[in-house]
């Protein structure tokens, strides 16, 4: 494959994507609820003690209906400490992975879609690179920033957690071993999930609106995760991460060779 022509492309999707207003700012707005709102109001779990009403005994009630390996984690924390390490450590960590999903679908939404909504499909179809070449630059201009995105909220994550979890905790705890396996595992690995579904819609239909309404539906997996984990079905651990993101990686493999044997750049003359 010419990795220069790849490379040119790429930098050409990525200059469209921080062009418009439609596309930046769901992948500004998302991470700064999701990184650093959330974890910070975390944080203030632990005010509730002197609220009026039975706001501390609820939460309590919340935790005693954790998986026993939960609970088993939290053992040796004050109810305090046990609210902000379940919101901070576990409950929140499906939410973290709404964000490279997000990215990935956003961007990947706009690879075929938005270029047919602003005609330049056509002047793109015929640059003097294969089929495959153009699957490939489309799938790493999402990819790319989605992972960046994902490992820099990262950081920014750890920052505010400790920062705001300070008053309670009196010490650094996060991050722990299955965080760091979330975000370098499972986060990439999310980010193809979402781009290789949506570039695969986003060149059967002929709008951005579309494209990303169709390509959210892989949020929902995440969603259920989520639900699972706040009902007490399951908890997040560096067993369930790991092969969480096996999984992942198994059908993102799936779809990107489903995805390279059908994608025919002819074909997408037709829907011009």
């Amino acid at each position: 494959m010419n990795r220069r022509a790849i490379a040119t492309l790429i930098r050409r999707d990525l200059k469209i994507v921080f062009q418009s207003k439609g596309v930046t700012i769901p992948l500004i707005v998302v991470p700064v609820i999701m990184l650093i709102l959330l974890p910070g109001l975390a944080a203030l779990a632990p005010l509730a003690e002197s609220a009026p009403g039975n706001a501390m005994s609820d939460l309590s009630a919340m935790l005693a209906q954790m998986p026993p390996g939960l609970q088993a984690q939290l053992a040796g924390y004050s109810l305090a400490e046990s609210i902000v390490i379940l919101a901070i450590v576990y409950l929140l960590a499906p939410m973290y992975l709404i964000v490279p999903l997000m990215v990935a679908s956003v961007i990947a939404a706009d690879s075929f879609a938005g270029e047919k909504e602003r005609k330049t499909l056509e002047a793109l179809i015929y640059t003097p690179t294969t089929d495959r070449e153009l699957f490939v630059a489309k799938l790493l201009a999402a990819w790319l920033p989605a992972v960046a995105v994902a490992w820099g909220g990262f950081l920014l994550y750890s920052v505010v957690a400790n920062v705001a979890g300070w008053p309670t905790m009196g010490r650094i705890f996060f991050p722990n071993w299955m965080w760091v396996a979330l975000a370098l595992w499972v986060a990439p690995a999310v980010a193809g999930f979402g781009l290789a579904g949506t570039v695969i819609v986003s060149a059967r239909v002929k709008t951005f609106q579309e494209a990303y309404q169709l390509g959210a539906l892989v949020v929902l997996p995440v969603v259920a995760l989520l639900i699972m984990q706040g009902a007490g079905v399951m908890y997040f651990s560096l067993g369930l991460v790991l092969m969480l993101g096996l999984v992942i990686w198994v059908l993102n493999g799936v779809l990107i060779w489903y995805g390279s044997r059908t994608f025919r750049r002819m074909d997408l003359l037709s829907q011009l």
